[in-house]
């Protein structure tokens, strides 16, 4: 992106707002990899359309991606915003067009950020593949950050507690956890997962963070979900693939769309 990201953003909301005849969005869900058929449940659909009709978005990359974002009413009456597939770091277009997404949803009026990953479980003993787990904390090794100059974002509770209780109200089995980011698109290796643990993570994926630093130097609230698709390498004798990553995601489409769908209705 050449443009200013922020002017590039506030012209993508514009856009929005015209196309989906949406004048103002209360909340905005980002869906991770497998995560698609979860955004059914959460409201009655008002208008889906390419992320690419909209200023300084870019076509879907990755497998389990859909490229396109949907309005919805939700069953409280309030309008979201789905983005079924994220631009990721991997792919090499830059850090603003990773999270122009998220800052586009914020100048169309969402307070709310909700971030949705699949995610390599680092606690085998206690975490069951197939599990959500709110995200509590990150650490981030993607070497990359959205905000460029002075502009210093306290992130001391950039995962927002009131949000997660509120969700721990709808189940109060999830469980939490530290997110730790790579660049990707390699799996981390053994010896990386053993360091993730070493240093208190305990899910371990490729997006996420910079897109939750953008929400909350923005002024959103955000929710972080990631859903255990495998556990991490060395965990167990099994190599990491990335249909298993879909896979698990479809298994378990209807239980997060319901899980999402009544933490929406509760904002």
């Amino acid at each position: 992106m050449s443009r200013d990201p922020y002017a590039l953003a506030a012209d993508a909301a514009a856009a929005l707002k015209s196309t989906t005849g949406v004048d103002s969005f209360d909340v905005a869900l980002v869906m991770g990899s497998g995560w698609l058929p979860a955004a059914d449940p959460i409201g009655r659909t008002v208008a889906e359309i390419p992320v690419t009709d909209l200023p300084g978005f870019a076509p879907p990359a990755v497998a389990g991606h859909a490229g396109r974002v949907r309005a919805v009413v939700t069953e409280s009456g309030r309008n979201a915003l789905i983005f079924l597939g994220r631009t990721h770091l991997y792919e090499g277009r830059g850090v603003d067009a990773v999270v122009h997404g998220v800052r586009t949803a914020v100048a169309a009026g969402a307070g709310t950020i909700v971030l949705t990953n699949a995610a390599g479980g680092l606690r085998p003993e206690t975490q069951r593949v197939g599990d959500p787990v709110l995200i509590s904390d990150h650490i981030n090794l993607t070497g990359a950050n959205p905000l460029t100059g002075p502009r210093f974002v306290d992130l001391t509770r950039v995962y927002s507690p009131r949000l997660r209780e509120l969700a721990r109200e709808v189940d109060p089995s999830l469980s939490e956890g530290v997110y730790v980011a790579f660049r990707g698109p390699s799996y981390e290796t053994p010896a990386e997962i053993r360091m993730c643990r070493a240093l208190g993570g305990d899910l371990v994926g490729m997006s996420t963070v910079l897109e939750a630093i953008a929400a909350r130097e923005a002024g959103a609230e955000v929710l972080g979900l990631s859903l255990v698709t495998n556990p991490g390498a060395g965990l167990v004798d099994a190599p990491l693939d990335h249909e298993e990553v879909l896979e698990v995601g479809r298994a378990t489409a209807a239980r997060m769309g319901i899980l999402l769908a009544k933490v929406v209705n509760k904002l």
